[in-house]
């Protein structure tokens, strides 16, 4: 137990440590965006420092390590591209303009520090399995996890990067993508992000660590309920055909679309 509270009070350390950065940074480009791109990121440097920090090895901390890090790399390289070369995020800009001079300090209270409490919450499966003893052979458990982390990178990546190349074409402005795998889902990106976080919990489950139960619950919610469909959803609305996109295809969970 003590070497746990250590790892969380360290983990925290390295978290809050980065967000300050970025906060600096963020004042010196003027661009809060750049939070999103070091979202992931946050997560592999957990994963890599509690990883060479346990005192032993075991298979399924090199599980967690190697998938949390290509989770982690894919989504920071996705958002850094899209990101590239354009203005901060209409969230943080429509912030900015409401709090005005006060923006430099509350930026750091309000999208840094928040989001990396969050964090440093949400990565408790990743913690939790460095206090696994011994080195034993990778468990039926750790290995559904591993294939449920699986199934939603392939709708996360595959999702972003059907919609990437269905946006870059010109013939398709102001239309909605509705073909691959959004003909199974509004969110397919979405989803393959809970089905990940889903997976990382079963195999710290595996291990111990039933009690971060927490964590994809969170997540999940985060993506559904605030930061993720919901808030897309309110912006998409509107569009034309998107009604009846609504109708025959499911917001979160992939099906077959409804006739």
């Amino acid at each position: 137990m003590s070497s746990l509270v250590t790892m969380f009070l360290l983990s925290g350390l390295v978290i809050f440590c980065m967000m300050i950065a970025l906060w600096l940074l963020s004042l010196l480009i003027k661009n809060a965006s750049i939070v999103d791109i070091f979202w992931g990121l946050g997560f592999v440097l957990v994963a890599w420092v509690n990883y060479l920090l346990s005192p032993f090895i075991s298979p399924a901390k090199l599980l967690m390590t190697i998938l949390v890090t290509v989770w982690g790399l894919r989504l920071a390289l996705h958002i850094g591209i899209r990101n590239w070369g354009k203005p901060e995020d209409f969230r943080y800009a429509k912030w900015r303009q409401e709090n005005g001079p006060r923006w430099w300090w509350v930026s750091f209270f309000k999208v840094f520090l928040l989001q990396g409490i969050i964090m440093w919450i949400v990565s408790a499966p990743i913690i939790s399995i460095i206090v696994t003893d011994g080195i034993p052979p990778l468990s039926p458990l750790a290995l559904l996890g591993g294939l449920v982390w699986a199934y939603g990178f392939f709708f996360e990546a595959v999702g972003d990067w059907q919609l990437a190349r269905f946006i870059a074409n010109p013939t398709n402005k102001g239309k909605l993508m509705t073909t691959g795998v959004w003909k199974y889902t509004r969110h397919p990106n979405y989803f393959g992000d809970a089905a990940q976080w889903c997976g990382f919990y079963l195999i710290a489950l595996a291990s111990g660590g039933w009690w971060t139960i927490f964590s994809p619950l969170i997540m999940t919610f985060l993506l559904v309920r605030v930061s993720g469909v919901a808030l897309l959803e309110r912006t998409m609305k509107n569009k034309p055909g998107y009604q009846e996109y609504m109708k025959r295809t499911n917001a979160f969970v992939p099906w077959f679309p409804k006739k």
